[in-house]
């Protein structure tokens, strides 16, 4: 609107004139204000889809390549669900997912292949005032077994040329009978059972033949049996690390999320929920968490530079962590730097402890430590576990192989692949 001064025309009447632009102006800027702050929270709903398709993406990456292994479809569906956490842990009905939403698909090609479609709405925070309650989120994935090769079944690598390699403590519960178990030491004794203690592997491999079972049940026993080689040494790139930190010192807080980077001497004090993002995570120094904390660390994998660096947690801690499906580190969880010899010369300990829960998949390749498990698991972790010697205490312990992707196509991938 222009306004034009023409002879004679009162001041009035043009100060009315030009209030009622401003009007105009102010009605319209009420108008636009809502729909602004709508698009603006509609642009963070979107992100968040976005970030959760990324990571339901790895979880059905995964899934496929366990569950291409499996011969009949209740088992394949079984296996893939496992890997989709809002699935496993969900607890609802199947009505109820349905009702959401919420399916997970597998389908066999004719060449052997296995395609799996994930659909998982994303529930919005913004969104919903335009009555769109969630945004649809879809992922597929295809995985194939080379020669139809069977899925290779070892879970654990204990690599110590020791006397007392394996300690099996009164009280140690292992539920792995889908796993074998390799002891190379050929000393005396390689390894001792106490009373109590009751391990259940598909079978448990013995370089040497002297132990001693003070009783206990342990199944599928072989002695002077050819275990197997560590299937990892030399395979996982070491990363360079920086002398900066991304973390550093006591935390104090309720809730802590951890962006890739370096984690120096970083403790957290009270009982946070700690979630780390996905990617590289490097631990220097000893990283404590304190008992009743949290930990979520999906797609993540942990390198130690040293054999003094660490997670220790004090106890009472729930422990969710899955390692990426895809990138230099597919498949790695957990790994230590292997490639100075001063550094293989410290074995140092390496405690997994006092857990109330705690689900853990992926290839955990430690062969500096001593490792000693307190650990509970409420699922069933899915472990490809290599260390110096093992000490299983009171632990109860629920393992089935790692079967996803691997360094080098090595250890319990099965030889397979992602198709798409």
């Amino acid at each position: 609107m222009t306004f034009r001064l023409q002879p004679g025309l009162p001041r009035a009447v043009i100060t009315h004139l030009a209030g009622n632009r401003s009007g105009n102006f102010g009605i319209i800027m009420a108008l636009l204000i809502p729909l602004l702050l709508l698009v603006a929270g509609g642009a963070v709903d979107v992100v968040h889809a976005l970030g959760q398709r990324s990571m339901y993406q790895d979880q059905l990456d995964a899934a496929v390549l366990a569950a291409v292994h499996e011969s009949d479809a209740e088992a394949q569906l079984s296996t893939a669900r496992s890997y989709i956490r809002s699935l496993s842990d969900s607890g609802l009905s199947a009505a109820q997912l349905q009702q959401a939403g919420i399916s997970l698909e597998l389908a066999t090609n004719p060449d052997g292949s296995l395609t799996g479609t994930l659909h998982m709405p994303h529930p919005t925070a913004f969104l919903k005032l335009v009555h769109l309650n969630a945004i649809p989120i879809s992922v597929s994935a295809t995985a194939i077994k080379a020669g139809g090769a069977a899925p290779a079944p070892d879970c654990i690598y204990v690599l110590g040329n020791k006397s007392q390699a394996v300690l099996i403590n009164s009280g140690a519960r292992l539920d792995a009978k889908a796993c074998e178990v390799n002891v190379h030491s050929t000393a005396s004794p390689a390894f001792i059972m106490n009373a109590g203690a009751s391990i259940e592997t598909a079978k448990f491999c013995v370089k040497g033949g002297s132990y001693i079972q003070n009783g206990g049940a342990l199944s599928n026993l072989k002695t002077n049996c050819a275990a197997e080689a560590d299937p990892y040494a030399g395979k996982i790139p070491e990363p360079a690390v920086s002398s900066s930190c991304t973390t550093q010192g006591a935390l104090s807080g309720s809730s802590f999320t951890l962006e890739p980077g370096v984690h120096c001497a970083t403790t957290f004090n009270g009982n946070p929920k700690v979630t780390f993002k996905p990617g590289l995570h490097i631990i220097k120094g000893r990283m404590i968490l304190n008992s009743g904390s949290t930990v979520i660390a999906e797609g993540v994998t942990f390198y130690f530079p040293d054999v003094d660096s660490e997670i220790r947690a004090n106890g009472g801690l729930r422990f969710t962590a899955s390692a990426p499906a895809t990138g230099a580190y597919a498949g790695v969880l957990m790994f230590e730097k292997t490639s100075d010899p001063a550094n293989n010369a410290r074995k140092q300990q390496y405690v997994f402890n006092g857990s109330v829960g705690e689900t853990l998949t992926g290839i955990i390749h430690l062969p500096n430590r001593d490792a000693v498990y307190n650990s509970t698991t409420n699922q069933t972790n899915r472990l490809s576990l290599v260390v110096n010697t093992l000490i299983m205490n009171s632990a109860n312990w629920k393992l089935d192989p790692y079967q996803g992707p691997g360094p080098g196509g090595s250890g319990a991938t099965g030889d397979v692949r992602l198709v798409d």
